[in-house]
């Protein structure tokens, strides 16, 4: 796995299902059957976009981390 490379998760238990998250990064979270937010590969490239849908997630449900050392990248409480 390249080191340039973030890991997106989303706590189901949290999520309300909003949308703003896929509206905002379409090629990196879609809404699941369930209608909660879901990443749509374990990793991505970094992008403005998802460092945007993690900081507007009206519920903070949304991470993005550094693949490489787990470093919490947005959202920045």
């Amino acid at each position: 796995m390249s080191a340039d490379r973030v890991a997106v998760t989303v706590d189901q238990s949290r999520c309300i299902g909003s949308a703003l998250c896929t509206r905002t990064a379409p090629d990196a979270l879609a809404l699941a059957p369930n209608g909660r937010a879901t990443p749509l590969h374990p990793t991505a490239a970094p992008s403005e976009e998802l460092t945007e849908a993690a900081e507007m997630c009206p519920v903070e449900a949304i991470a993005v981390r550094h693949a490489a050392t787990g470093e919490l990248l947005a959202p920045v409480w």
